[in-house]
């Protein structure tokens, strides 16, 4: 039997995690996925994305540009956030009446794994989660010709960064 390399694809967007941008980022990523004949996966991944992203905006200094990666392994769709601030976030337990504070559990509980680690050099961190993509056999065309959904701003890379990618299980979040 001959196997075959599973097929991956990559894309990165960097931009400044400011709100005005945010929803631009989540109509990339859903213009993305559907590129990829994953439209059923782009509601879940946008929120995912999004939460990530304002945590970068809440949390970050005034340093706000970040990197979010989409990674599609072969049935498994991984969106991770590079920023430049190297405190890891908290997973925190906010009361009933607070109005924020909820994001990383609502991304662990919408994920099939989830987790950050530290850039080498306390040059910022990645935080990431992964959803399960049908195999390519499974996708579905979406009736978007090639090139016509791909985002402008958005370039693709050589190679995928192994380290955003890892997934140990359903990670546990390193407190800050």
């Amino acid at each position: 039997m001959i196997s075959h390399p599973a097929p991956s694809r990559h894309c990165a967007v960097e931009f400044q995690a400011l709100p005005s941008r945010i929803g631009q980022v989540r109509r990339i990523v859903s213009a993305q996925l559907r590129y990829w004949h994953l439209p059923q996966l782009t509601d879940t991944a946008a929120l995912g994305v999004t939460e990530l992203l304002a945590n970068v905006h809440r949390h970050t200094g005034a340093d706000k540009h970040c990197t979010v990666e989409i990674v599609l392994l072969w049935d498994r769709l991984t969106i991770s956030v590079r920023d430049h601030d190297p405190r890891l976030p908290e997973v925190r337990s906010p009361g009933t009446t607070a109005t924020s504070g909820r994001g990383l559990a609502l991304v662990a509980a919408m994920s099939a794994s989830w987790g950050m680690r530290a850039q080498r050099g306390g040059e910022g961190k990645v935080v990431w989660f992964t959803l399960p993509a049908p195999p390519p056999g499974e996708r579905r065309p979406t009736g978007i010709r090639p090139g016509a959904g791909s985002p402008s701003v958005a370039r693709p890379a050589a190679a995928p960064s192994t380290a955003a990618v890892r997934e140990p299980g359903r990670a546990s979040p390193v407190p800050g």
